[in-house]
């Protein structure tokens, strides 16, 4: 059938067959090509052939476009330049990456783990596009189409593999001087429920987070309450600068208000450590060559003291 026939036109041929067109010329369109003028005028004609239409007219001083000619160029034209651009843009040089890393990050993890990673590792590879998705809710990498995320180890899946970023730190109960001077400085965790504490509801459960505290081999988990309820990691350590209420703070965050006195450490010898950020990925099988691009990167230039 003839209908089938021209949906068989070869994309090469139709390519030489729009630079003539476009040049109204044989030669430059070899000259552009880098073929020769036989071999743009056999691949005008074996179209022309397979199409059984008639596309160009020649004479010995100009090629100019028959009907046909002029309706495959309007209609083909800008979807093969279309294609031309996508190879070109998913195509790589030698020793190039190209593709796409898709994570999920930690709100806390931002300055950590992105921020000192991204600038290096895009100038590195400047044709991988990164996608940075910052939430702190529990997240199925697999199911919504992640690469990779950032988290505490204690909220990755045990199948993952984790590949650690920073070291160890602290989560600490915080602070301003006049709160606790009006108020009072909590001596043990169960204080804390005497207190007006800033607190944090999970963006996956929707539940108050309990403020997690540990001494030895024994830990507490304080169901705080307060005026002020939170899903932002950082807005607790904010209010509890300007005097608020207690805050339960990732400790290199507010390492500045602390060190200027601005924030005080309270129940520190209770003060829980944790693992670190970890990244994490289904498994090593899977991984793309600009996830593991990604992950060298991350792992030279992350933060390793936070």
């Amino acid at each position: 059938m003839r209908s089938s026939r021209m949906n068989t036109a070869p994309f090469t041929q139709l390519q030489v067959f729009l630079a003539v067109a476009r040049l109204r010329s044989f030669s430059g369109a070899a000259r552009e090509l880098g073929v020769s003028t036989a071999a743009v005028s056999q691949s005008v004609r074996q179209l022309e052939e397979q199409l059984r239409v008639v596309l160009l007219t020649r004479t010995t001083r100009s090629v100019a476009l028959t009907d046909t000619g002029r309706r495959l160029v309007e209609e083909a034209g800008p979807a093969v330049g279309q294609a031309l651009t996508a190879l070109r843009e998913v195509s790589a040089q030698p020793g190039e990456s190209v593709g796409r890393v898709r994570l999920t990050v930690l709100t806390a993890a931002v300055p950590y783990v992105i921020a000192p990673v991204v600038p290096t590792f895009r100038a590195r590879h400047p044709r991988v596009e990164l996608e940075v998705v910052v939430e702190d809710r529990f997240v199925d990498i697999v199911a919504e189409g992640y690469d990779a995320g950032v988290r505490l180890s204690d909220a990755i899946e045990r199948d993952m593999v984790q590949v650690r970023l920073t070291d160890a730190f602290r989560f600490v109960v915080v602070g301003s001087p006049a709160y606790l001077a009006r108020h009072g400085t909590p001596q043990r965790p169960e204080d804390l429920l005497r207190h007006e504490c800033i607190t944090f509801r999970s963006q996956t459960t929707g539940a108050l987070y309990p403020w997690e505290l540990e001494r030895g081999r024994r830990n507490w988990r304080v169901p705080v309450r307060g005026g002020v309820i939170s899903n932002d990691l950082h807005l607790p350590a904010t209010l509890a600068e300007a005097g608020v209420g207690l805050a339960y703070a990732f400790e290199p965050a507010v390492a500045e208000p602390l060190r200027t006195g601005r924030l005080v450490r309270v129940l520190e010898a209770y003060a829980p450590i944790v693992p670190g950020f970890f990244l994490y990925y289904p498994s090593r099988a899977q991984r793309s060559a600009p996830l593991r691009l990604f992950v060298e990167a991350a792992r030279e230039l992350a933060m390793k003291a936070v």
